[in-house]
């Protein structure tokens, strides 16, 4: 990709290494409003933008105001039998807390409120910071915790869940929407727009021209890769860490070739994963009363509940959120590990190299949409307790189904599609290990004979 006519360059040539498929390569000089992918597994490398923080620091200022106004006005005012309830979000992890299940309101208050706020906060702060004539303190450190919740910020599932909630709550209970609702819609847009406005780079950049990074870096930047050079996972940089006690001289953080023992820990949590499957799916998760009669329903359960009333789209979401996308990720993991570590050659292991890297970020992206059914039970137990005449307790498989989420995802960030290239000796600077058969041949085996002891 080469800009071409009159309008000015943002960015002059920069050699990227792509966490996709480990592949070093120059990304060209580019003009605003443009974006560079790999040449060769098709990973966005950079995007460049006109305006690339001013626009976002109005919007997470806009963040912040509406974030405000979700915690603090009114969610849903319920009403059955001549009894009303009004809740707010606070509502749904202290009644989790009141039945027990304090882990589940950690995550539910960590992913709505703890990581959201400190996304905003932390954006906020860089962003500001970058246009004082004195720069506050620890902006790349700010920068990176900041990038690192959003991983863990979901309001836009949160949106979902309320809409389920809603949905569900319909033929049980009278249902008045409050400020806190309409403010969680224009939150979820005004969210999207500030991540597409933003560019992680630029700040970066910027943070390095005005002198505030962890090590004093080099005067002339690497424009072809060296032994033992490596780009940076979070600011992109392509450094020599052994030159930096083994830390990106940018941003700070620690820096590795390839994720340390990628494979062990992600098999360590996919098996995790599967285990914890088995009773998220077999103890109830909700139990609704309604005039003293009722039962512990399971997600399957709940499923066919939605079928019976009819309700063929909800009952389509929560299926595929809950039971499809959680095994779709631990089979997908699984099958990047196969395809990395039991393949006899490394021809066997280059098939669909391309198709598996995309795989992989679908996977990394799906798996926080399951938490819809967690925020779902977490709304309805705080919305309905009408006593004798209706009340909906959640149960413990939901917190079984959290693990599941939370173990899925670890287990998806522990992952590196890098070896998956390595493995099909399509990155020059990293040799495939060899194989059982090719030990053999360098050993001076033919088959039928055995190794000599030595």
């Amino acid at each position: 990709m080469v800009p071409s006519g009159p309008t000015a360059l943002v960015t002059g040539p920069q050699l990227r290494e792509c966490h996709g498929c480990g592949l070093f390569q120059i990304v060209p000089a580019m003009e605003a409003n443009m974006r560079s992918d790999c040449e060769r597994c098709g990973t966005p490398l950079r995007a460049t933008r006109a305006d690339p923080t001013g626009h976002c620091l109005a919007l997470t200022f806009a963040s912040l105001v509406l974030f405000a106004v979700l915690w603090l006005a009114m969610l849903m005012k319920v009403s059955t039998a001549g009894i009303v309830h009004e809740t707010t979000l606070l509502s749904g992890p202290g009644e989790l807390v009141r039945h027990g299940l304090w882990p589940l309101a950690i995550a539910v208050a960590f992913t709505t409120a703890l990581a959201p706020f400190g996304k905003f906060a932390g954006t906020l702060y860089v962003l500001v910071g970058l246009r004082m004539k004195t720069l506050p303190p620890n902006l790349r450190g700010v920068f990176l915790i900041s990038r690192k919740l959003g991983t863990w910020s979901m309001l836009e599932v949160l949106l979902l869940g309320v809409f389920v909630a809603y949905t569900k709550l319909g033929d049980m209970v009278t249902i008045d929407l409050g400020p806190a609702v309409y403010a969680l819609g224009i939150l979820t847009v005004v969210i999207v727009w500030a991540e597409l406005a933003l560019d992680p780079q630029a700040v970066w950049e910027e943070i390095e021209r005005r002198g505030q990074t962890h090590a004093p870096m080099p005067a002339v930047a690497p424009m072809e890769h060296r032994p033992g050079a490596a780009g940076c996972e979070n600011c992109h940089l392509v450094c020599m860490p052994a030159e930096y006690g083994g830390r990106c001289p940018r941003c700070g953080s620690i820096v590795h070739e390839r994720k340390p023992d990628a494979i062990g820990r992600t098999i360590a949590l996919v098996v995790a994963g599967a285990i914890l499957y088995v009773p998220a799916n077999v103890y109830p998760v909700l139990t609704v009363i309604q005039l003293g009669s009722g039962s512990p329903s399971t997600i399957m359960g709940g499923v066919e509940e939605l079928v019976s009333s009819k309700m063929y789209p909800l009952a389509l979401l929560v299926f595929f959120a809950s039971v499809l996308v959680p095994l779709f990720k631990l089979l997908g993991l699984a099958a990047m590990i196969s395809a990395t570590k039991l393949t006899g050659t490394a021809e066997a292991a280059g098939v669909l190299l391309r198709q598996r890297t995309r795989l992989y970020f679908i996977v990394a992206w799906i798996g926080r949409w399951s938490m819809v059914d967690i925020f779902m039970e977490s709304l309805l137990g705080a919305l309905v307790q009408f006593g004798s005449a209706v009340t909906i307790d959640p149960g413990a498989g939901a917190l079984a189904f959290c693990a599941v989420v939370i173990v899925t995802i670890f287990a998806a960030e522990a992952f590196d599609p890098r070896l998956m290239w390595d493995a099909a000796a399509q990155n020059a600077h990293r040799p495939a290990r060899p194989r059982a058969a090719e030990r053999a041949l360098a050993l001076g085996l033919s088959s039928g004979q055995r190794p000599r002891s030595a």
